[in-house]
């Protein structure tokens, strides 16, 4: 048996907690390749996929098959033929399709049914639902290349699957669509899972693939990773690369991606299925494993809102149980809330500091400066601390103070300056707390 120690479970948990929050109740839209499936992942991955469904999110589950059709024609005797990217999908090639399509919904259901005690999947009671929630149209022919049974998504039930979801499924989609008189096309998965992204509206859509992201460098595959990109620049990638002939290639996810982000999708991920948990350290971690494309810098540093006093209040609460922090309660947020600036990363307050002037003697406190643990180091305090200059520099301020009883150093390293506490206004003196001995730290504003 492992041991599980409290010293790091509990604040692991805890810079959790936000993302729990932020997308309980959201759709997300998760796409694998057969190579997950090839590879003997199945099984982890549907445990970490239940997991994210217990915690209150929709998911729609789009699997694709590449590998497994490729082993159905090997046993055939015939060879798979692609152009522009697609397969070429003719009668043998449609009949190893909807045997491997056949195969992959029984082993993805039979994943999601297990419930042995000790395992991850224990107590899951997950219903998976599949159905003929897609229209397909033709291909065709494309510079003298006849796709044959090959297609492109005409439409999505978004209704149906919404319906699904709501009653707490688990929806499955597999590439195949039919057009009204009942014909059979063979999809990619990636068209149907942005499809069925767009039509859902889904708050994410996810590709689990066989790369590990958009490479900052595309003409270096090895290179590091780029986090996250905004729509506009994956939009100048895509037009400067050339067109996608292999799943490796950059632009093969990417422009799935940038098709669903500009019709609505707020996030798209791309990530790597063979990273362990790759899908739960892209959802509930805040640098994630992948790339994740979206249609603005997520990372947003502004004045606050009613809207944030709950993420204020989760954010300090730890810091004011250990002292560093003097206790605020929330009826004392809300009033102040103007006060305050907040810096946001995709929806969750990581960072937050308030500014109370005091004109008179034309300066002004900066109070309850505060940065998650989980983003501590990556330059959030400074960013923040920057703000809190400008705004007190545009109310004709000349300086402002902080009162620490911990952190001194990291604001003399800042320009701040120590004083004794008489130099406070007046008004503020009149609350200082001796028995608490907080130093009293300014900093003059250029």
């Amino acid at each position: 048996m492992s041991l599980v120690f409290p010293h790091t479970f509990v604040p692991w948990f805890r810079s959790v907690a936000p993302y729990i929050h932020a997308h309980r109740g959201k759709t997300f839209v998760v796409a694998i390749a057969g190579e997950l499936v090839a590879a003997g992942k199945l099984a982890t991955f549907a445990q970490d996929l239940a997991i994210i469904h217990a915690m209150g999110i929709k998911v729609v589950l789009v699997h694709g098959f590449r590998p497994q059709v490729e082993e159905q024609l090997q046993a055939k005797g015939k060879t798979s033929r692609f152009s522009h990217g697609m397969r070429i999908t003719d009668a043998v090639a449609l009949d190893c399709a909807q045997e491997a399509a056949g195969q992959l919904r029984y082993e993805i259901e039979a994943a999601f049914s297990q419930g042995l005690p000790n395992t991850p999947m224990a107590h899951s009671q997950i219903r998976v639902v599949s159905g003929n929630f897609i229209t397909a149209r033709p291909v065709g022919i494309v510079d003298g290349v006849d796709f044959q049974h090959t297609g492109l998504v005409r439409r999505i039930d978004a209704t149906g699957i919404r319906q699904a979801v709501e009653f707490g499924a688990l929806v499955m989609l597999s590439p195949f669509g039919f057009s009204p008189t009942g014909e059979a096309f063979n999809l990619s998965m990636e068209d149907v899972a942005a499809s069925a992204a767009i039509a859902l509206q889904a708050d994410k859509l996810i590709y689990v693939t066989e790369v590990k992201g958009i490479p900052l460098d595309p003409s270096d595959p090895g290179s590091e990773i780029d986090t996250e990109l905004a729509l506009v620049d994956a939009k100048k990638l895509l037009s400067a690369l050339p067109n996608p002939i292999q799943p490796t290639d950059t632009a093969f996810y990417l422009q799935h991606a940038v098709k669903a982000c500009e019709q609505g999708v707020e996030r798209v991920h791309i990530i790597p299925y063979s990273v362990d948990g790759s899908i739960l350290m892209e959802s509930f971690t805040h640098d994630g494993i992948g790339t994740m494309i979206v249609d603005e810098k997520l990372e947003s540093l502004r004045e606050a809102t009613a809207d944030d006093i709950g993420g204020i209040l989760q954010l300090i609460e730890p810091f004011e149980k250990d002292g560093t922090l003097v206790k605020r309660d929330r009826t004392e947020i809300e009033r102040d809330i103007g006060h305050y600036t907040v810096i946001e990363h995709d929806g969750v307050i990581f960072g937050c500091a308030a500014l109370y002037p005091y004109p008179e003697a034309r300066t002004a406190e900066m109070a309850a400066l505060t940065v998650s643990p989980a983003v501590q180091g990556e330059g959030d305090g400074e960013r923040i601390l920057k703000r809190v200059e400008q705004r007190a520099k545009a109310m004709g301020l000349t300086s402002i103070f902080v009162l620490t009883t911990r952190t001194m150093h990291w604001f003399l390293r800042r320009g701040f300056t120590q004083v004794d506490p008489d130099w406070l206004p007046e008004a503020r003196k009149r609350k200082y707390n001796w028995d608490r001995r907080s130093q009293v730290l300014v900093k003059k504003l250029s």
